[in-house]
């Protein structure tokens, strides 16, 4: 069943766009076959596209230029009904980041659609559906908007110069003579025809392949703070996710997996399972790192868990590795005092020698996802075909997972993209393992006699218990610094386990042993002579990218340790931070700034016992400060205010940004409170729900302002960018208050 990534090659574009970042002396190519090549899954050229009046006649393809892809053409994106509604699709999932909204404002300002008319719905695993500047299907990096911001304005573009020449036309007048406004096309002497009369002649003429942009000072709905399109349907619980996923005569399965990764079945006793009323098969399927599992199939969820609870197991643990947290911990303290791999290579012979000395120790442990809407999927077979719903990050390689295990051809295998309810990265795999496990359920049940479309349902516990994680890693660092806080030499150790390595990325993004992902904002944006070692130990837990990425620990350990200096040497945090990062780095100190301005730090006086802190970090393109205000009361630290300075460039839609931030702040505080942690014995994760796996509840929350610097400079993303400097402004909060520095997540201040 596995999906064995190593065989694809990484599309060329996306090759290119990396190399960017490596040694011109490394390889800029994969030794494997494509993975994704437009022109190879020929059941979904672009005629596949029946999208209403916009879309109606197909021979108008002859007529497109030869030199735009299908993701340059309006018919895929954009249907308007008779009655003038304008439906958009995205090329992303959207799960709570808003570009259900941001990517349709874009596309309707440059079409000057009507807004009040305007929908949107989620695409496939269509080739038009592709990152433009990744060339796969993928949601993820905050590349949404940043990545398609030209896309969509070019797709808005295109199709009103469309409709204006079909006017024009109709009118027989010169196309230049006519302005367009709220999904109207306005000619001579106040004539009027709205899209809607417009779409169908539209779409008979040729596509045009260059097209004029507005000047952003017309813009009329990019920068607006604008309501989500989905807020009525989320608010009045209408909204579909893919868990609702219902087809006639479908069925749910739920699945046992073993208690260790990897591990095997002895043996299988389904007699008590089969007895249960609704159960109609149970089923033994393989899953994924080589694991099996047993399946039960059901006429509901509910008769499906309880046949999976009846059913007697017996694992074979034998030969898989049994991790175990605190082992580890011990064996990642002997791996840092080893020789390892070089990504900054500073001399730090001034170490030593230094007026004011720092060494500390960090420890992350492995975090879940843990959406609140977990993991699903549903597949029908019919015909040597395949259709699956669910909502995924990458539906185009989950589309080829589904046609590996079910042993079709990967155009015969169609991926509809759902809402999601949160994923934080889970959404987004490699190995496909939820998808392709729901398609080893369907192809069983199938060779059993079972024609029904089946939906996979994972519970909460399997969510949390069934990995993946983000890593556990271990941080160590020496500091020598003098009396003003120059830094003299900085000895940094990482160790953690790798995302990338065995993974299609690997020659991209995995350079002289390192993964880029462990060790990105380390150092930037403080020029320090910093030596950076890196060890990358292999281990069966599975991991996987987690909000924000490395930038989960990496921003912790930087702002601590620079407000710890600063603390040192007696020099205000703010002011310190604004001299080390000097003029190099004008987006993070217009986004300090912003926060310190708008918080009041230094001037307002704070209630007693409570005291500031501060950190700043970019990533992905985009920088967030947090001035905070914490307190600390019978050794529990609270954070009672969060004021953030937010540089993205252009905000599409600052109510998007806000909303963003405020959730990348929560999610980061979710770091910080005790028995937010995932932790193994035995290879037997011990956490299986909410009851022992913390997340912030409504007490927890604290008032949070959201202030964006401004700027017309294309948009950079905002999907993680606001969760790495919560937590270690928090921690400088705290370290003001207790007077000692806080070296692991969750605190523990003890």
């Amino acid at each position: 069943m596995n999906f064995d990534q190593a065989t694809f090659e990484l599309p060329a574009n996306l090759r290119a766009l990396m190399a960017r970042h490596e040694d011109t002396t490394q390889p800029s190519s994969l030794p494997r076959r494509s993975f994704l090549k437009l022109t190879a899954v020929s059941g979904f050229a672009l005629g596949v596209f029946p999208m209403g009046a916009l879309a109606q006649d197909t021979s108008a393809a002859d007529a497109k230029p030869a030199g735009l892809k299908p993701l340059q053409q309006p018919a895929a994106f954009v249907r308007i009904d008779r009655d003038g509604t304008t439906t958009i699709t995205i090329n992303r999932l959207d799960f709570g980041q808003g570009v259900q909204t941001g990517l349709p404002m874009i596309l309707a300002e440059e079409l000057d659609a009507d807004w009040s008319k305007v929908r949107s719905v989620h695409g496939t695993n269509d080739p038009a559906y592709v990152d433009p500047a990744f060339g796969m299907h993928i949601t993820g990096g905050s590349g949404s908007i940043k990545n398609s911001y030209t896309q969509y304005r070019e797709l808005g573009a295109r199709t009103r110069t469309m409709l204006v020449s079909a006017a024009a036309a109709q009118w027989k007048v010169d196309a230049a003579t006519l302005q367009t406004r709220n999904g109207t096309v306005i000619g001579p002497g106040g004539k009027q025809l709205g899209y809607g009369e417009l779409a169908e002649a539209a779409m008979k003429l040729p596509v045009p392949e260059t097209v004029r942009l507005k000047d952003p000072k017309d813009f009329r709905l990019i920068g607006k703070p604008t309501g989500r399109l989905d807020a009525e349907a989320k608010s009045s619980g209408h909204q579909d996710y893919g868990i609702d996923m219902r087809l006639p005569g479908m069925l749910t399965a739920v699945v046992s997996h073993p208690p260790v990764f990897g591990a095997r079945l002895k043996s299988v006793d389904d007699s008590a399972a089969k007895a249960i009323k609704g159960v109609k098969a149970v089923l033994r399927v393989a899953l994924d790192r080589g694991a099996e599992g047993v399946a039960v199939v059901a006429d509901g969820y509910w008769p499906a868990k309880q046949g999976r609870d009846a059913l007697r197991l017996d694992w074979d643990t034998g030969a898989v590795e049994k991790v175990d947290s605190e082992k580890q911990l011990a064996q990642y303290r002997e791996l840092a005092t080893k020789p390892g791999n070089r990504k900054y290579d500073a001399d730090v012979s001034k170490l030593a020698g230094a007026a004011h000395r720092i060494e500390a120790e960090f420890v992350f442990p492995y975090l879940a996802h843990a959406p609140m809407e977990p993991l699903n999927c549903t597949v029908r077979l019919a015909g040597g075909k395949a259709e699956v719903w669910t909502g995924t990050q990458m539906p185009g390689i989950d589309g080829m997972a589904a046609a590996k295990v079910l042993g079709v051809p990967a155009e015969n295998v169609k991926v509809h993209v759902q809402m999601a309810g949160g994923g934080f990265g889970r959404r987004g795999l490699l190995t496909s393992d939820f998808v392709a496990e729901a398609c080893s359920v369907a192809k069983a049940a199938q060779a059993a006699g079972i024609a029904a479309p089946i939906r996979t349902l994972w519970s909460r516990e399997d969510d949390i218990k069934g990995g993946y994680y983000r890593p556990m890693h271990l941080h160590t660092a020496k500091i020598g610094f003098d009396a003003g806080g120059k830094v003299t030499g900085w000895d940094h150790v990482i160790v953690g386990q790798s995302l990338l390595m065995g993974s299609m990325f690997e020659a991209m993004m995995v350079k002289d042993g390192i993964d880029a992902t462990a060790v990105e904002g380390m150092k930037e944006p403080y020029d320090v002579p910093m030596r950076l070692t890196v060890h990358h130990p292999r281990l069966n837990v599975p991991v996987l990218w987690w909000r924000s990425v490395g930038s989960t620990h990496t921003a912790f350990v930087m702002e601590t340790l620079i407000d710890e200096i600063a603390r040192t040497t007696k020099q205000d945090p703010v002011a310190y931070r604004m001299k080390l990062i000097g003029d190099k780095h004008p987006r993070h100190k217009a986004a300090l700034q912003l926060a310190v301005d708008q918080s009041g730090y230094g001037k307002k006086k704070l209630d007693a016992g409570r005291a500031w802190g501060v950190a700043v970090h970019e990533s992905f393109d985009s920088v967030v400060a947090y001035v905070v205000e914490a307190s600390v009361k019978d050794g529990t630290p609270i954070l009672h205010h969060v004021t953030a300075g937010v540089h993205c460039n252009l905000a599409v839609n600052p109510k998007s940004v806000e909303a963003q931030v405020q959730g990348g702040s929560v999610m980061g505080l979710s770091m910080c409170l005790p028995g937010a942690a995932i932790t193994l014995k035995d290879g037997v994760v011990q956490q299986s729900n909410f009851g022992d796996f913390v997340v912030p509840r409504i007490t927890d929350m604290p008032q949070i302002a959201v202030h964006i610097v401004p700027s017309a400079d294309a948009p950079t993303g905002m999907g993680e960018p606001g969760l790495p400097p919560l937590a270690p402004a928090f921690a400088n909060a705290v370290a003001a208050i207790t007077g000692r520095p806080v070296r692991e997540l969750p605190f523990k201040l003890a």
